[in-house]
């Protein structure tokens, strides 16, 4: 798997082709979305509101967009933070991590959760954070499993919905 930041044309635009396996990817997860309140309609999810989403994004110079591509395909999608709003919160964020759905159990979301895990490590980080909504009980269960703890509860930045804020140290190389 190779995990590449979101490209973007000199007008800071996605290019179609890539919104469109990005729309794709939003689609089919189609569960998430409908828990998530991201999209107006998670049936009807349409490129401008994905391509809006990213913009929003990628508004704070502290956000990475990273595509993950198995195989020339988009797999899967990361959305990081390199420092939180809270000045008392030393560690980056992992903000969204997606999968297309029709990989799911596959291992590609704990090898992109790993990737990112790479990623921070290799800038020094020695903790991630991510926040699960509490709705998840599924996301909940795939990060614990993955050696994150939760370590509080607060609610969103975007919406204010009530989630579980979860924390891994990374001090010890990926497997």
């Amino acid at each position: 798997m190779i995990l590449e930041p979101l490209p973007l044309t000199s007008d800071h635009d996605i290019p179609a082709p890539i919104l469109t396996e990005l729309t794709a990817l939003y689609t089919s997860n189609r569960a998430f979305q409908a828990l998530s309140g991201d999209f107006p309609d998670p049936d009807d999810i349409r490129p401008e509101q994905v391509a809006t989403a990213l913009a929003d994004e990628l508004a704070n110079p502290d956000v990475e967009v990273l595509l993950a591509r198995s195989e020339g395909q988009l797999a899967g999608i990361a959305i990081t933070l390199a420092h939180h709003p809270d000045p008392s919160d030393p560690d980056p964020w992992i903000g969204l991590l997606m999968v297309d759905a029709g990989l799911h159990g596959r291992g590609i979301g704990r090898r992109l959760a790993t990737l990112v895990e790479d990623r921070f490590r290799e800038a020094g980080r020695d903790a991630a954070r991510l926040a699960v909504l509490d709705n998840n009980p599924k996301a909940l269960a795939f990060w614990t499993a993955l050696g994150y703890r939760p370590i509080g509860r607060r609610t969103d930045l975007q919406l204010g919905r009530p989630c579980t804020v979860l924390r891994k140290e990374l001090t010890t190389p990926a497997e």
